[in-house]
């Protein structure tokens, strides 16, 4: 049995380069059905930074499977925390805008005045 492998043969180009023969395109034939075209994609695997730290310094692979699960679920509920967070903080402003309006427009001096004093007040939060 031989095991070499077939040996390589190179050719010169018309243009005077030399290659390689199994680097050429194959020879167009007059074959006119579908074409077949295989594309792979390909995605990055996901970090495993941590859970390599973690296994490097000796803890357990249940504590590294814990974090592989429970990491995404608490960055989504801190997520939607904030979310609420965001929404109930707009909701203060729009009603409080919509008092201070509804006083500087209702109110007499006395509403004015109360508005004046609310103004100073968030001022001096600030």
């Amino acid at each position: 049995m031989n095991h070499l492998p077939e040996p390589v043969r190179v050719v010169q180009l018309p243009d005077g380069t030399y290659t390689y023969a199994d680097h050429l395109p194959a020879p167009q034939g007059t074959f006119s059905g579908p074409q077949v075209v295989h594309q792979h994609i390909h995605q990055a695997p996901p970090d495993r930074t941590v859970q390599r730290i973690a296994l490097g310094s000796g803890i357990g692979a249940g504590t590294v499977a814990a974090g592989v699960y429970f990491g995404p679920l608490l960055v989504g509920a801190l997520t939607a925390i904030a979310a609420n967070l965001a929404l109930l903080a707009f909701l203060a402003a729009v009603l409080a805008w919509g008092v201070v309006s509804v006083v500087k427009s209702v109110g007499g001096t006395d509403g004015k005045a109360a508005a004046k004093t609310l103004a100073r007040t968030r001022k001096r939060r600030r």
